[in-house]
This record gives structure tokens, C-alpha cells and sequence, in this order.
């Protein structure tokens, strides 16, 4: 009985030792920039420790992880758009009353239900970081982003 037990305890500890130098070369790969070569290592590490059901759990367990993340990302980035657009709309004026001028101009920053292009192209974040820094402003006429070392330049060349 006792040789055995000794047998099993070796055989744990190989199998430990095994685990253990698959998921150091697992590090190595991921050092060399292999992240393939590093998930087959992780891979084969799991099954020598649990199995194939081992690692159909860990792999079901990193995919919703993975899913989890993904919609969390998403959630911030509308989270993102919302701000950059309510910053947006502070800044332009609340309400711009239709003259000849600007009935045959619509703003280029939104269309006609009101939806920022920038938005829509997914680059409201820009227009934010620029008017937060004080590098640019938008222009109240036409709606563009413009730099503020171009103002003068702006008013006299390109806006109407």
C-alpha cells in the first residue's frame, strides 16, 4: 500500500513539474510575441492537469469573459458619444433663427434630424478633446472644427 501512494505522489509531481514548464514556455511565446504558440501550451498544460473537460471550461470561461468585455467596451464608448455630442451641442448656439443666409447653409455638423456627422463617424471624442484643450473651437456659422491658430484665416477664406 505505501508503494502505491509513493508512486502516485511521484507521478503528481512530474505531472506538476510537466504543468509547470508548459506554462513557462506558455510566457516565453507571449514574450516573443507567439500568442498561438502560448494558447496551445496553456491548452495542453490544462488537459495534462484536468483534461478535455478542463479545457472546454476554461475555454467557455475566457470566450465569455471575452464577450463580457466587449459589451462593456461598447457601453463606454455610447457612454462617450452621449457626452461629446451634449458638449457639442452646448457649445453651437441652442437656437438659430432662420435667416436667408443660413436657410440656404445648413450646419455641416448635423443633418436634418439633428444627428452630428462627427457622431455618426465615430469621431465626436475628437471634436471634445479639441475644444476641452483649447487648441480649436467650432465655428457658430458653418459648425466646423477649426484650429485656433487658423481663426483669422478661417473667417476670411473659408467661412461664409
Amino acid at each position: 500500500m505505501d508503494g502505491e501512494m509513493m508512486e502516485t505522489e511521484a507521478s503528481s509531481s512530474g505531472q506538476n513539474d510537466a504543468v509547470r514548464d508548459l506554462l513557462t514556455l506558455a510566457r516565453q511565446f507571449i514574450n516573443q510575441g507567439k500568442p498561438s504558440q502560448a494558447l496551445q501550451a496553456v491548452v495542453v498544460a490544462v488537459k495534462n492537469k484536468g483534461g478535455d473537460e478542463a479545457v472546454f471550461q476554461s475555454l467557455s470561461r475566457a470566450r465569455e469573459q471575452y464577450r463580457s468585455r466587449l459589451q462593456q467596451n461598447a457601453a463606454a464608448d455610447q457612454l462617450a458619444s452621449l457626452f461629446a455630442e451634449c458638449a457639442i451641442a452646448e457649445v453651437q448656439p441652442a437656437m438659430v433663427e432662420p435667416s436667408a443666409t443660413n436657410i440656404s447653409n445648413p450646419s455641416v455638423t448635423t443633418d436634418a434630424n439633428g444627428t452630428s456627422i462627427l457622431a455618426e463617424s465615430g469621431r465626436t471624442q475628437v471634436v471634445l478633446d479639441a475644444v476641452s484643450d483649447g487648441s480649436s473651437f467650432i465655428c457658430l456659422k458653418c459648425g466646423g472644427l477649426v484650429s485656433n491658430t487658423r481663426r483669422d484665416e478661417h473667417y476670411t477664406y473659408w467661412c461664409c
